[in-house]
């Protein structure tokens, strides 16, 4: 799923490292050394946030419109866009084994070919789910 959602950021006193936060996101924190750092650093944490909550089924709050924000006149505010499906095709990268049935035919023309399945049913599900996920 695609979201997009604001983000502030408040410098500590010397300008040294960013707060920043997702107010719609409740406890969706984290720091940056610099406001590109800051930036990365709470799209990261966002994905997190939002990862879990679609793996628990929880509610995912709608983004709030900025000027209904209570954010501090010393704070800075970016949208920030979140993308969890890849998100989670560039973090859990982990294999999980799968058992699938092919015609006898097909699977003996794979082997004869060399044809890697696995990766043939990795490269559809991909396609399909990023021809999906664009809907």
């Amino acid at each position: 799923m695609k979201y997009i959602y604001t983000a502030t950021f408040v410098p500590n006193e010397d300008g040294s490292k960013y707060y920043c936060c997702v107010p719609d996101l409740p406890g969706c924190i984290t720091t940056g050394n610099s406001i590109d750092d800051a930036i990365e650093m709470i799209t990261d944490a966002a994905s997190g946030w939002l990862v879990v909550a679609e793996d628990e089924g929880n509610e995912i709050p709608s983004p709030t419109p900025q000027h209904k924000l209570d954010i501090p006149d010393y704070a800075a505010c970016s949208i920030i866009r979140i993308d969890t499906f890849a998100y989670r095709a560039a973090t859990d990268t982990r294999a999980v084994r799968k058992n699938v049935s092919l015609p006898a035919w097909m699977a003996a023309l794979a082997e004869k070919r060399g044809v890697n399945c696995s990766q043939v049913l990795q490269d559809g599900l991909m396609q399909m789910f990023n021809t999906s996920h664009a809907r």
